[in-house]
């Protein structure tokens, strides 16, 4: 049959109603991006979607949760990304109904759709073929996908050599059409993943696929452009740059590699004018001390009733050695490279805390953390620690504690420090500023968050929370 295209008004989208009044296929496409991004793009979030906790390379559709339910709080939405590579993935489908938005790698990408039912594939394999509908997407397009539970799909790259796309996919109720009792249990515990709430085609159907693979000229297919009408000279034209494009763009991001970074902002840390009321802080140095600072961080979370403060505290204590602010250390190995030839101590860690990485192991909190003193209430309300080291130019001491009220924590950070001589009070005064309005806040603040995320175990490690 010839191909018949019209203009669309607002974004171009594809309808496929499904053959038993259930949900239809809805397919729009949304914006074209530049010459060879959908290549650049699978490549890059790949990477970084590789590195993401919960990540599963599985029924040839890596993917990894972003945010997962939490079905305590009335939470039965989730969230996950996934790619689909040049290969394509399986015809499956999944009991909930799937939303998702996703870019189309610079070969185009086709979806592949039948809306059979149970009945009528039991019945003839050859019903699945008949129920089948494609929707070709073009080269480097943003496009979305919505359709019901139970609705076969698969989805391939138009051109070979290149990706189908990558995708963000919301799972707007994970419990939805769910009828197995163990399949439902593992939803209910928050730990479903995209390959555990997928189901194959049978082997029958399969059998008759590979033995009468369906022609592709013979299936309804719905071809969607917003450069210019589907198979014309500008379409075409522009297919064959971009998949140029994309294999260039493939090759140059092959070489680079895929991060990101977390930067706060806002006053989740509180300068204090003196140390708490109790802290092992208050008797040291007593005879005088050139620098003083004390910082608090309020934590809130219901699951703190019942947390031993000595508990938080060794994973506050933990978290300044695992969390460590990006911009500390780099100050740190600036540091250090600058006084080695003085003989003054050095370490990787800010001074508030250096001494974690002592070597002395006769006073250790939580059976692993140096210290030179502890201590802890009786009803586990409330616990501390005395870090701290001498120096030739000076004697630091700090002080780190938690108290828990409710559910509420405050963990504090307090510095003393006292210059040994001229020079150690020309080092103070140099870094003071530094030291007060960076160092301790920082520090304080990611060993903080470290510690909730321990109270959150779910919680990605590469997420900020908020505190």
């Amino acid at each position: 049959m010839p191909t018949v295209s019209r203009p669309a008004r607002g974004f171009p989208t594809a309808r496929i109603e499904h053959r038993h009044g259930r949900l239809p296929v809805e397919v729009s496409l949304v914006a074209q991006l530049g010459h060879g991004a959908g290549d650049d793009l699978f490549r890059q979030t790949g990477k970084r979607q590789h590195g993401q906790a919960g990540f599963i390379d599985a029924l040839d559709e890596p993917s990894a949760s972003i945010a997962a339910t939490d079905f305590a709080r009335g939470e039965s939405t989730a969230l996950f990304s996934f790619a689909v590579g040049p290969e394509g993935h399986p015809f499956h489908r999944h009991a909930g109904h799937r939303v998702f938005t996703a870019i189309s790698g610079s070969g185009g990408t086709q979806l592949c759709f039948s809306t059979v039912s149970d009945a009528a594939m039991q019945a003839s394999p050859t019903a699945f073929v008949d129920a089948l509908h494609h929707v070709d997407i073009p080269p480097d397009c943003l496009f979305t996908v919505r359709f019901g539970g139970g609705t076969w799909h698969r989805f391939m790259p138009l051109k070979p050599g290149h990706p189908a796309l990558f995708a963000l996919s919301c799972h707007t109720d994970e419990r939805g059409g769910i009828d197995d009792p163990a399949l439902a249990m593992l939803v209910a515990s928050g730990k479903a993943d995209i390959p555990g709430l997928t189901e194959l085609l049978p082997d029958t159907v399969l059998a008759h696929l590979h033995a009468h693979p369906p022609c592709s000229g013979d299936i309804p297919t719905i071809a969607l452009s917003l450069d210019g009408p589907p198979g014309g000279l500008l379409d075409s034209g522009c297919s064959v740059v971009r998949r140029a494009a994309g294999r260039l763009r493939g090759l140059a991001e092959a070489w680079r590699t895929a991060g990101g970074f977390i930067a706060r902002r806002g006053r989740a840390v509180t300068e204090l004018a003196s140390p708490p009321a109790g802290s092992l802080l208050s008797s040291q140095l007593s005879e005088g001390f050139e620098h003083e600072d004390s910082f608090e961080v309020v934590l809130h979370a219901a699951n703190l009733r019942g947390q031993l403060a000595s508990d938080l505290l060794a994973d506050v204590l933990e978290g300044f050695l695992a969390n460590r602010p990006a911009g500390v250390s780099w100050l740190m190995r600036l540091r250090n490279v600058l006084v080695r030839p003085l003989r003054l101590r050095t370490s990787p860690l800010g001074c508030p805390v250096s001494s974690l990485l002592s070597p002395n192991r006769d006073n250790l909190f939580a059976g692993r953390h140096p210290v030179l003193d502890q201590a802890t209430d009786p009803r586990g309300l409330h616990a501390q620690v005395l870090l701290g080291a001498d120096d030739r130019h000076l004697r630091f001491r700090s002080c780190v504690g938690v108290r828990i009220a409710g559910d509420e924590a405050r963990i504090t950070l307090g510095t003393r420090v006292q210059a040994r001589n001229l020079f150690g009070r020309f080092y103070m005064a140099c870094i003071e500023g530094a030291h007060r309005r960076y160092v301790s806040p920082a520090m304080l603040l990611l060993a903080v968050e470290h510690a909730q995320r321990r109270l959150h175990p779910a919680t990605d490690p590469a997420t900020a929370i908020a505190l």
